[in-house]
């Protein structure tokens, strides 16, 4: 109520910059409850499959895919096409779509308006809840800092893909960690997080909507 109600009405990014904030000051809560220390995890998930075994000048390489990289990746899928199910064929669906084209003739049209807000995001806490332990059974460490980069990046994706596309963070997700991924390849580790923002600020550049958003249309 205090962070997100009174930006309803304002344009879409805003409430995606007060997320921001607040994460920053949960951040700085658990810091001063839980202590900075970094907290390493015992691996809970091992092991994979060898997909690949070769020499280079360096030295033989192994190329594997752990149980913890399809675990991630069946999640995502299952994840992606159940939210995907509910939003564009249940009543919840419907209720969703019409507050976030118009929330005063869904009001008016008899959708509880804040009771829908409400079961979002309790939806999108149970989606980050699942990210984030993914992240931390994949990394095997944590502390007061891990979520804000994620988030960041998280938010980066959205943005990429386009606001209010479900497909479109995905895609956008998936598209940042190519990209450093292949940076951190054929460059430098070091700045493979700017090479993702400054691909981000060239699409915003050309493409403000996203790459699956919807360009707003202006009433008159």
């Amino acid at each position: 109520r205090l962070a997100y109600r009174p930006l309803r009405g304002s344009f879409r990014l805003a409430p995606l910059i007060t997320a921001i904030g607040m994460s920053i000051v949960l951040q700085n809560f658990v810091q001063i409850t839980q202590d900075a220390k970094v907290k390493p995890l015992q691996p809970i998930i091992s092991g994979g499959i060898t997909i690949m075994r070769g020499e280079t000048v360096n030295g033989p390489i192994t190329v594997q895919f752990s149980y913890m990289q399809m675990i991630i990746i069946v999640t995502t899928i299952v994840l992606m096409t159940v939210f995907s199910l509910l939003i564009a064929r249940t009543p919840l669906g419907r209720a969703q779509r019409a507050c976030e084209q118009d929330s005063k003739m869904a009001s008016l049209l008899g959708v509880n308006v804040d009771r829908t807000i409400s079961l979002t995001f309790v939806m999108g806490a149970a989606l980050a809840a699942v990210a984030g332990l993914l992240f931390v059974l994949y990394y095997g460490v944590i502390d007061f800092y891990i979520g804000f980069l994620a988030g960041i990046k998280a938010f980066t994706a959205a943005v990429l893909g386009g606001i209010g596309s479900l497909p479109g963070a995905m895609l956008g997700g998936l598209l940042i960690g190519l990209i450093e991924t292949f940076w951190s390849g054929y460059f430098t580790i070091e700045y493979k997080d700017v090479a993702a923002f400054s691909i981000l600020v060239i699409v915003l550049i050309f493409l403000p909507s996203g790459l699956l958003g919807r360009p707003e249309v202006e009433k008159v």
